[in-house]
């Protein structure tokens, strides 16, 4: 019967009707990190762009771009995260009557709220200028590593939409200085020719038949033998293929560095994640020890 009485007797401590979520230094520490990530992200554009020129052998390797990038990248979500959420820690107010690992929980969620605020304030807000900022920098490195496959694909575009490049290539005069052997071919010439690659690029290859009929306008037309309007076709054609493997190896270049920027990217937020709730709790615990005047 004691025991029951005594358990009767007690009471459960009060519970506290304030929230456990101080929205003053969230915001705060967002802001800051927000504010350091912007100006990181230029210093590491700065140093992104002395890093590629225009002549290769004053420019660094694709590879060591990519890395550096994502290097850089993973070191801004480390230092602005580490500041807001160490700014959120220490601007808090003093909870009391909380326990020590309640103290705990809501510092780390408090880092966590400063690192999520300010990555939707950076996405938000600064999304236009971060994008300026780091597509100068992608467009210069993209320029100096792949320069020639753009330069091929855009060749071999231009051709097959009826550019004149491979078209003349195909039916310029043997001699420039002497008329073709054969003046009365139509001057549908050209427009058969860019239909002949305009259809090769659809189906993959040029049919025999196509070829043959190739050999035989590009004789017509320039006055070569049938021998060597047939080598002209095989050369310019050759040249047209070789076009398209640049323009698809650019592309896959292009698709696997979009790939492996996501991935980092998303690395870095999770370690931008971490560091806050980790830096939100050493400036808490800082913040309670700290003694009262």
């Amino acid at each position: 019967m004691t025991t029951i009485g005594s358990n009767v007797g007690l009471s459960a401590a009060p519970e506290s009707s304030a929230s456990g979520v101080n929205w003053a230094p969230i915001i705060a520490g967002a802001l800051a990190a927000a504010g350091v990530t912007l100006i990181l992200t230029l210093l590491g554009s700065g140093l992104g762009l002395t890093m590629v020129s225009p002549w290769s052998s004053q420019s660094a390797a694709a590879a060591t771009v990519s890395i550096s990038a994502a290097v850089w990248l993973i070191i801004v979500q480390w230092l602005s995260a580490g500041v807001g959420g160490y700014l959120t820690g220490r601007l808090r107010t003093k909870w009391v009557s909380v326990h020590t690992d309640e103290v705990y929980f809501r510092d780390t969620a408090h880092g966590l709220l400063t690192w999520a605020l300010a990555t939707l304030v950076v996405v938000g807000l600064l999304g236009s200028a971060l994008s300026s900022i780091l597509g100068a920098g992608v467009q210069a490195a993209s320029t100096v590593t792949s320069g020639a496959a753009s330069v091929a694909m855009s060749r071999a575009s231009d051709g097959v939409a009826g550019s004149s490049y491979f078209v003349d290539s195909l039916l310029r005069p043997a001699d420039p200085r002497k008329p073709p052997a054969n003046t009365n071919v139509a001057d549908t010439s050209a427009a058969q020719v860019a239909t002949i690659l305009a259809n090769s690029a659809v189906s993959g290859s040029v049919s025999p038949d196509d070829r043959a009929y190739l050999t035989q306008l590009v004789s017509a037309k320039t006055g070569l033998s049938d021998a060597d309007a047939k080598t002209r076709v095989d050369t310019v054609l050759k040249s047209v293929d070789d076009a398209k493997a640049k323009a698809q190896q650019a592309a896959d270049a292009a698709r696997k560095a979009g790939a492996k920027l996501a991935l980092f990217g998303t690395l870095s937020l999770l370690i931008g994640a971490f560091i806050a709730a980790v830096a939100a709790v050493i400036g808490g615990r800082e913040r309670d020890d700290m003694p009262a005047l």
